[in-house]
């Protein structure tokens, strides 16, 4: 599949391609945009994350798939057919929600048929199906049980068979892990995965956790203010992001903002706001970065820590300013001579005998990414 989305002229017909598509979507709430021409096409069985920062639409997105709201403009696609005036009970879509959503009155059984009980089926394929769903999530034991008695990570498996039991084309999560305690909501992400794999449905994951988008997904569309700002594999979106909030936002990472000195298809020379010249390797980005302003990504596991100047590659002098040691690595915050303070992480620790002791920080131009500058 490409890296980015791309605009599909509006259409009733199958595209057995994909499950979801938004086409130019808007959304826009007293006269704000919260969505603002959103494209994506997410395909079968695929595990599509939704990343991005509080109020940047992800959940307004989700919300359109699911049909809690209608699009200002554009359309919601599912399966091929157009969503727009279709209400959420007959979409092909569950979604898992945050705060579980159960019903403390009703029992995990009861609370895993509701939807089948709605739907009117035959109690034999009620009981039945109940039955494959909380087996799938490890639940048939406690199918007496009711909510307020279970634990968290129990409660959230009590929710995604309630919306797996219905035999949905697509799962909506939103937030799914977010009331989870750390050890637990990795066990989750684990199991979410595996049931991923096991099942073959297309999952749809809205998360602000960019390690848990990274580790779960296929593919990552990255949100900001409204927009889609790209759309990737996570090695693609870790790798080589295409903007500056990209880079910024996935993971940690040492920005610089300059200007492009010289230009070659394979290699740009910058200089930046600071007075250092930087040897870097363009952004795929169209047109190509020939001229102007940029911001230059370098991540803090591929900068080298050295005690003596090396003179290939990137090589700035500096004075080691604060260690932390994190278990299965080392941070350190370096203050180069320019005044630029730079994160770098390594796997050992680097015995430097005083704190003006004079070290080098290194790294080669296919290890920082220049990417054009939205704020110059």
């Amino acid at each position: 599949m490409s890296q980015t989305a791309t605009h599909k002229p509006l259409s009733t017909g199958v595209n057995v391609g994909f499950d979801v598509e938004l086409r130019k979507v808007f959304k826009v709430y007293g006269g704000e945009s919260a969505v603002r021409g959103v494209d994506l096409s997410i395909g079968q069985g695929e595990f599509f994350s939704i990343l991005g920062p509080s109020g940047c639409g992800k959940t307004t997105t989700l919300r359109l798939i699911a049909g809690f709201e209608t699009p200002t403009a554009g359309e919601v696609v599912i399966r091929g057919q157009s969503m727009n005036h279709v209400p959420p009970y007959r979409r092909p879509v569950n979604t898992v929600f945050q705060n579980y959503a159960l019903f403390g009155h009703l029992s995990v059984w009861e609370n895993v048929a509701f939807g089948l009980r709605i739907q009117k089926c035959p109690r034999s394929e009620v009981q039945s199906r109940v039955q494959d769903a909380l087996k799938l999530v490890k639940m048939e034991g406690f199918a007496k049980r009711s909510p307020s008695s279970l634990s968290g990570g129990q409660q959230q498996r009590v929710a995604l068979a309630r919306a797996l039991v219905n035999r949905p084309a697509v799962v909506l999560l939103d937030e799914p892990l977010g009331a989870l305690d750390l050890k637990l909501r990795k066990e989750m992400q684990v199991e979410l995965s595996m049931l991923h794999r096991e099942l073959g449905v297309t999952f749809v994951l809205v998360t602000h956790d960019q390690e848990e988008a990274l580790c779960l997904s296929d593919r990552i569309a990255v949100m900001n203010a409204g927009q889609v700002e790209q759309v990737g594999t996570p090695d693609q979106i870790y790798e080589r992001p295409q903007t500056g909030f990209v880079a910024s936002f996935i993971g940690d990472t040492n920005l610089f903002r300059g200007r492009i000195e010289g230009a070659h298809p394979t290699m740009l020379w910058i200089r930046t706001e600071s007075g250092l010249k930087m040897t870097v390797q363009p952004a795929q980005t169209t047109p190509p970065l020939t001229s102007g302003r940029v911001v230059v990504s370098v991540r803090p596991e591929k900068i080298q820590v050295s005690l003596t100047p090396e003179e290939q590659g990137n090589c700035f002098e500096g004075r080691l300013r604060d260690v932390m040691y994190l278990g299965t690595h080392v941070h350190y915050v370096v203050q180069l001579l320019s005044g630029d303070r730079i994160t770098v992480r390594q796997p050992h620790a680097l015995t430097v005998p005083t704190a003006e002791t004079p070290i080098y920080l290194v790294w080669d131009a296919e290890s920082c990414l220049a990417l054009p500058d939205s704020q110059g």
